[in-house]
């Protein structure tokens, strides 16, 4: 932080914490990469339960590799890495062998020129990932971006792999611009350089155009072409001016596109963003999936004769698989209630890869025939040998709350996850709010072991709410929280509140709030509006004041999140964020804290958490605080993640649990 920024920080702090208050007395303990104030020991009794839970694993798909096999990611050590499987529920073979997880796995396609795959390595946590390629034939792997403080990734390789385009701050730090790489010769160099946030998102069959996108915010977003050998760049035109885009694709002939889009269609505007066919040489354009909900991805087969989407159905994934050129139906086996992600076709389009993620079971691979509908599971990830049939799945729920939509008062969905076990004796749950980041994410019923373990273990129900300004639920849903308006989603948790207290078989005395990131901010947000409510909170790498976060947060990001939150340079939005924020108004956070954070967080700076400690403890509150040196936005390694999720099981304990009537 620069000189001026702890200045203001210091004044901040200054102005919140009351002359006559004593800081709470601090207990710091550093073991290796992990620092602890005033966190107690791990009672060994917890950590023995506890450890079925933290040993479940999931896979999810990346691709096909050029043999039918299957590439996958998973964690069987420390961290997340490549691993290949070739045969339904064989053995995982794993590839890459780092303290640091991998991720962005991109495999060569079919008619590539070498076997391998590029994928993406940070360190600590720090989003500065390079690209390197592993190499089938020889294992091994080369670095082909800077190696330097930039941010590389959107890796898309044309059909033969010699091209390779991706996103790169490298120019300045701050834009992404488009590079393409020759990997035959070795060489790079930069396509596109417009300034803002570029990225590449797919090649022409004949290689000779890539379609691209300049993300502005979640309601903005602007597509185009550009000719890969000059760099001349063509803007697509956008009915109603302003529009949102999901992905882009060239058609198998390379003239058509697939992509997704909010903008009007046929002249009525469009709540969702749905999946459609546009022709420009005869001005068709087809609006191919057929229900008020968001498409989520799509995908289309290398041999050009099938495309998938999925789309987000009141939190639920559905698949679809569309017959080309005819966008004729397929049939399709049916799948579990639950997330899906990792659209990948087989090398000979046959076939379909899928992960499939249920509330009470972990991420799996699974392969969909397309000519006999037949599903058939490729991995079987483990569950800590415990017994799925007693995991809790969750209803959805929908609560009022303080506005109305057409003369009705408006309901916020959230999923309820209720304790099987018997009530205490007073016959109520206590409850924890999980509320998910973003702001613009959407909390899903996908397997949390950690929700389980609350739910099943602990006799604690969880509610887990869209609260306004997630997506999912339309356009309009997404923008009512932006700028100004950042508080009313604050009131939503107010509402949830109030339904609580309206539950017979829930205890409104003891309700605990949770969330990372935006939600962690969301977690001191309700913690400073509902002191007398809410009875303690978790705060996960949380914003704790926008004007410090959008001043500190790393320079590629600011202006994206500015398009969310509001600009702090602008006199009016700088009252707005100084009268919601949680530092500036600390003394109103009377419930215990515990706040976790990772020191080389790009994204929201460990000094946000610093601050909140700090103001907090100055007005005699106690606080938890948690801080790895070896992490970033989130808990990535498997020691880390275990550490702190037993140190949230016993903040719930003693503050959700510890008077329990038995």
């Amino acid at each position: 932080m620069t000189r001026p920024a702890l200045l203001a920080c210091a004044l901040a702090l200054a102005s919140v914490a009351p002359a006559f208050a004593q800081t709470a007395a601090v207990e710091r303990k550093e073991v290796g990469n992990r620092v602890t104030e005033n966190v107690p020991a791990i009672p060994a009794e917890l950590i023995d339960r506890l450890n079925r839970y933290q040993n479940t694993r999931g896979a999810s798909v990346a691709g096909w590799t050029g043999d039918g096999c299957l590439l996958v990611s998973t964690r069987f050590a420390e961290t997340s890495q490549a691993h290949r499987v070739c045969t339904p529920m064989g053995m995982r073979e794993q590839l890459t062998f780092y303290p640091e997880p991998v991720g962005g796995l991109t495999p060569a396609p079919k008619d590539g020129w070498r076997d391998g795959f590029v994928f993406a390595k940070d360190k600590g946590g720090d989003e500065f990932s390079q690209l390197y390629w592993f190499d089938a034939q020889t294992r091994s792997s080369t670095l082909l971006t800077d190696g330097k403080r930039s941010q590389n990734g959107g890796t898309v390789l044309n059909h033969d792999g010699s091209l390779m385009a991706y996103a790169s701050t490298a120019r300045n730090g701050t834009d992404r611009d488009i590079w393409i790489r020759d990997t035959r010769a070795g060489t790079s160099r930069v396509l596109l350089q417009q300034g803002g946030n570029w990225g590449a998102m797919d090649f022409s069959p004949d290689g000779r155009q890539l379609l691209v996108s300049r993300y502005v915010s979640a309601n903005e977003s602007y597509p185009g072409v550009v000719d890969v050998a000059t760099g001349k760049l063509e803007m697509f035109p956008i009915d109603g001016g302003k529009a949102s885009f999901g992905g882009f694709a060239f058609a198998p002939d390379g003239k058509a596109v697939y992509f997704v889009s909010d903008e009007p269609f046929e002249g009525q505007p469009s709540e969702f963003q749905t999946l459609r066919y546009h022709d420009p040489a005869s001005g068709k354009l087809v609006q191919l999936s057929d229900v008020p909900w968001d498409v989520d991805g799509f995908e289309v087969a290398e041999d050009g004769r099938h495309l998938a989407y999925i789309t987000n159905e009141d939190g639920i994934y559905k698949l679809s698989v569309l017959a080309l050129p005819s966008h004729r139906r397929v049939k399709l086996p049916e799948l579990p209630v639950g997330v899906i992600g990792g659209l990948h076709f087989s090398p000979d389009g046959n076939r379909l890869a899928v992960t499939l993620n249920t509330a009470s079971s972990p991420s799996d691979v699974h392969v969909i025939d397309l000519r006999s509908a037949k599903l058939e599971r490729w991995t079987r990830s483990e569950v800590g040998g415990l017994d799925t049939s007693t995991f809790v799945t969750p209803t959805l729920v929908r609560f009022p709350t303080f506005d109305q939509v057409d003369g009705q008062p408006r309901t916020i969905p959230a999923f309820y996850y209720k304790p099987t076990k018997p009530a205490p004796a007073n016959g109520r749950y206590p409850v924890v709010i999980d509320i998910h980041g973003g702001p613009e994410g959407q909390a899903v019923p996908y397997f949390s072991p950690d929700t389980q373990y609350l739910v099943n273990e602990l006799g604690i129900a969880v509610l887990v709410p869209n609260v306004r300004g997630s997506s999912g639920y339309g356009k309009s849903y997404l923008k009512l929280d932006n700028a100004e308006r950042r508080e009313d989603s604050v009131k939503d948790i107010g509402a949830l509140l109030d339904w609580i207290a309206q539950q017979p078989e829930l205890d409104a005395s003891r309700v605990g709030v949770t969330g990372g990131s935006y939600g962690g901010y969301m977690v001191l947000a309700s913690l400073m509006n509902y002191p007398e409510r809410i009875r303690a909170g978790v705060d996960v790498v949380g914003i704790s004041d926008f004007t410090t976060f959008l001043n500190n947060t790393e320079s590629y990001r600011r202006d994206l999140r500015r398009a969310e939150y509001g600009d702090e340079r602008i006199p009016e939005m700088k009252a707005v964020f100084d009268r919601i924020s949680p530092l500036k108004n600390a003394s109103k956070i009377r419930s215990p804290l515990f706040v976790a954070q990772g020191r080389n967080d790009p994204r929201v700076p460990y000094t946000e958490a610093e601050q909140i400690v700090k103001a907090v403890r100055g007005n005699g509150q106690p606080v938890w605080f948690l801080m790895f040196n070896d992490e970033g936005h989130g808990f990535r390694k498997k020691a880390n993640g275990d550490y702190f999720d037993a140190a949230a099981i016993l903040f719930w304990q003693q503050h959700l649990l510890a008077n329990e009537d038995k």
